[in-house]
């Protein structure tokens, strides 16, 4: 579609889950170039930090989660204006640090003595996903921290405060040389789903819709260049 008087326009105040960040930067980049005059700007936090914030009346047009409760919390309030649709989907691997100092191979091998593994708060989603892939292997792990979001995690592992953590695929690989992955198997893995909606209190419910067709179309391939994987 091409910009013209008729298009969207205006600002477009996104709410979205940090494993988000480096592909819905780039997408919300090139939301803006098709359509001129536009700007999005984006919140990013753990999915169910922002579900509080929208919650406590924060103003936004449009919310992605990395998961189906937060999610389901706002419908629960009516701060939604519509059904939630599923746009991606991501795996989880463990992010150790750069050639793998440790030699952790497995989820088994995070259970070892000694090594200090951080993971999200069981309340955000890549916490919860952590501890069913964790119940799946069989494996007790005892976290030295508890972090708000995945980029914590990432950041705790990178700079040596941490032996390893459990992510999503796509921010190791959005980490580039300075992390790398241990993948768990498909049968011990939790798929995460993401879900958008336009918000009920969304101030521009035109641009909004703009935006959530976008991420939906060409979206998909942007999303797809950072590891994740389409519903």
């Amino acid at each position: 579609m091409s910009a013209s008087q008729s298009g969207p326009s205006g600002t477009l105040t996104v709410f979205a889950a940090s494993s988000l960040n480096a592909a819905f930067t780039t997408i919300g980049a090139d939301f803006e170039k098709r359509h001129p005059g536009t700007m999005v700007r984006f919140s990013f936090a753990g999915s169910s930090s922002l579900a509080a914030q929208i919650q406590q009346g924060a103003l936004g047009d449009v919310f992605a989660s990395a998961d189906q409760p937060n999610m389901q919390k706002l419908i629960q309030a009516g701060l939604t204006a519509e059904s939630p649709i599923v746009f991606a989907r991501n795996d989880l691997e463990i992010v150790v640090g750069k050639g793998n100092p440790k030699h952790i191979t497995s989820l088994a091998d995070l259970a070892r003595s000694g090594l200090v593994v951080v993971l999200c708060a069981p309340a955000v989603p890549c916490g919860h996903y952590a501890a069913q892939t964790l119940q799946k292997a069989g494996v007790r792990v005892t976290p030295a921290s508890q972090e708000a979001d995945v980029k914590s995690v990432l950041s705790k592992v990178a700079l040596g405060e941490a032996d390893a953590g459990i992510v999503y695929i796509t921010d190791v690989k959005a980490a580039g040389d300075a992390l790398e992955g241990v993948a768990i198997p498909a049968v011990l893995n939790v798929v995460a789903e993401y879900p958008i909606v336009i918000l009920k209190d969304s101030q521009n419910r035109a641009l909004a819709r703009a935006f959530v067709s976008y991420v939906l179309s060409e979206g998909r391939q942007t999303l797809a260049r950072y590891g994740f994987t389409n519903p």
